[in-house]
């Protein structure tokens, strides 16, 4: 098992619901966070509790829609002569339940598209080259298991991007040290989940984040976090060791 004390990750959308799990999940590890939010006053909560779990941690701002801004938060990340080790592309929007589908506005997609799956793509391109330089990196980019569902065609399209995004690209990382999986957190209560979800947020620990953590120099599989609800971190990497890609 993959140890991350020391390391640092980046968590885009980090100051609320899944992303708020992941930072405190990854804190207790013992692994330094630069937490992404919208705006630096949002991480103000995330950052205190992960400082007090005795990590260090920096916030950064960026509107995901603006790729300038998500550049500009990346060079930012690096005139701070910060490595990133560990990146979960955790952020999404899902733009409306459109009831009426056949009218669904073309925002739905170009919103959906740049935040869900375009930010993503472009952090991963910056960051990447870097970890397979230093010979280690783990990337989760956080997906959703949304079907048959065309009142949320922009959020699940994007999805279904990512998805493919990430396979693809990991096929080139496939048997090296820098690992990109896909992880599915389930249908959670949060903001963007709503309140009828069947699931707390805090269930998808530790599944959400088990990419961080396996050592199999594997790529491009997706990691169902429901799967492993209520285990340990140690039965969990055991468990996901043994599944197929």
């Amino acid at each position: 098992m993959t140890k991350v004390k020391g390391k640092w990750a980046l968590i885009t959308g980090a100051s609320r619901g899944v992303g708020y799990q992941i930072a405190l999940f990854m804190a207790k590890q013992g692994c330094n966070l630069v937490l992404h939010s919208r705006c630096i006053g949002h991480t103000e909560r995330v950052m205190q509790d992960v400082k007090d779990l005795g990590v260090k941690a920096y916030p950064v701002q960026a509107e995901l829609s603006d790729i300038n801004a998500v550049q500009r938060m990346l060079d930012e990340i690096s005139e701070k002569d910060i490595h990133m080790d560990i990146v979960f592309n955790n952020a999404a929007v899902q733009i409306a339940y459109r009831h009426e589908f056949f009218k669904t506005p073309v925002e739905d997609f170009t919103q959906s598209f740049l935040i869900n799956t375009i930010a993503p793509a472009m952090i991963c391109y910056r960051l990447i080259p870097k970890m397979v330089e230093k010979g280690f990196g783990r990337v989760i980019n956080v997906t959703s298991g949304i079907k048959n569902e065309p009142e949320q065609a922009g959020y699940s399209s994007s999805k279904a991007a990512l998805d493919k995004f990430t396979k693809d690209l990991g096929s080139r990382l496939e048997g090296s040290n820098v690992m990109i999986n896909l992880t599915d957190p389930g249908w959670c209560r949060t903001d963007l989940g709503g309140p009828h979800a069947p699931n707390s947020v805090e269930s998808c620990i530790p599944g959400v984040c088990l990419g961080a953590f396996l050592d199999d120099k594997k790529s491009g599989r997706i990691l169902h976090a429901q799967d492993f609800s209520g285990m340990t971190l140690e039965e969990a990497v055991k468990k996901a060791s043994m599944m197929e890609g």
